[in-house]
């Protein structure tokens, strides 16, 4: 589906990332998610692309078979390092030839080997001038959908780790909009008072595209201090820190620690009226059907099914 026609027909969506597997071991695993995952009927599910594009053939060969062979809208992950116009042409177009109607774009990373890259270089320098460049593809009518491709962006709930000034930082999430977003995904987060901060400040800057918040449940602490240092500002509130730490000792009680502080954040968003939920699942199933089962057993929920289907269904 289109993002247009799913944000039409959802109060809520519900979404996954996943990131692509790079060897057989770990597809029969991500596979194996995936069925898990599937029975929810997200409303999408997104695919990761590497530093520097790194991994763009892996990404395309598994939104493929998404698209192709799973009951899923699939939205590939589309960065500005290390592609000059003519490769984000070709990967646009492929994308188009497969019906695929929805990109991601993001600035992206540099891979670590090339940390002294030279950004002057890059045909898109931020991600506002990769969405003008989809929306520029779109309007040469290259998607047989009319539309074009729908557009996600990706927001910062506890700033961007790159943008100190705040205000500045808005200026240019509004330009990423102007450009032709039609939607933002936040990175992930874990004090919903960071969230609703965000949202109040959209709002003043006249941002009105839907706003999806980003959760990843905490599985281990080792995990936990990894999202710390790959997020480059992950704020995490003290009550967390200490409840991981009261678990510290048992593997178990610490991913049950994380499942239960997600299931809160996602039950506090929705009452706020989220326009969506993306769960950042590292490839597991475990935890994320776990936040979503304690959700459906409390609540009535706005987005897929009322209850998973039984497994085999």
């Amino acid at each position: 589906m289109h993002i247009l026609d799913i944000f039409r027909t959802s109060v809520s969506t519900c979404s996954f990332e996943f990131f692509p597997p790079k060897t057989e071991k770990a597809a029969s695993s991500l596979y194996d998610t995936l069925r898990s995952l599937e029975r929810l009927e997200p409303s999408f599910v997104s695919v990761t692309y590497g530093a520097g594009g790194s991994s763009r053939q892996l990404t395309h060969d598994l939104v493929a078979r998404l698209h192709q062979t799973a009951a899923l809208t699939a939205i590939p992950h589309l960065t500005c390092i290390a592609h000059p116009e003519s490769e984000v042409e070709e990967i646009l177009g492929r994308y188009a030839a497969l019906g695929v109607n929805n990109i991601l774009a993001l600035g992206g990373d540099v891979p670590s080997e090339r940390a002294t890259y030279d950004r002057s270089r890059d045909a898109f320098r931020y991600a506002t001038d990769l969405v003008g460049f989809i929306q520029r593809f779109n309007a040469r009518r290259s998607h047989p959908d009319p539309r074009g491709f729908g557009v996600g962006v990706a927001g910062y709930p506890e700033g961007h780790p790159a943008t100190p000034n705040r205000l500045v930082e808005m200026d240019y999430l509004k330009a990423k909009v102007d450009a032709g977003a039609d939607y933002i995904c936040t990175q992930l987060f874990f004090d919903n008072r960071d969230f609703e901060d965000f949202r109040e400040r959209c709002e003043l800057a006249k941002i009105d595209v839907p706003i999806i918040a980003g959760i990843m449940p905490i599985t281990s602490v080792t995990g936990m201090q990894r999202m710390a240092q790959l997020s480059g500002g992950t704020r995490f509130p003290a009550a967390l820190l200490r409840a991981v730490q009261r678990a510290s000792s048992d593997p178990g009680d610490v991913e049950r620690v994380g499942i239960e502080w997600a299931t809160k954040q996602c039950g506090e968003l929705l009452d706020a009226k989220v326009r969506g939920i993306h769960f950042y699942t590292l490839n597991q199933s475990r935890a994320t059907l776990a936040v979503y089962e304690e959700l459906c057993a409390r609540r009535p929920l706005p987005f897929g099914q009322r209850q998973p289907k039984p497994t085999g269904s």
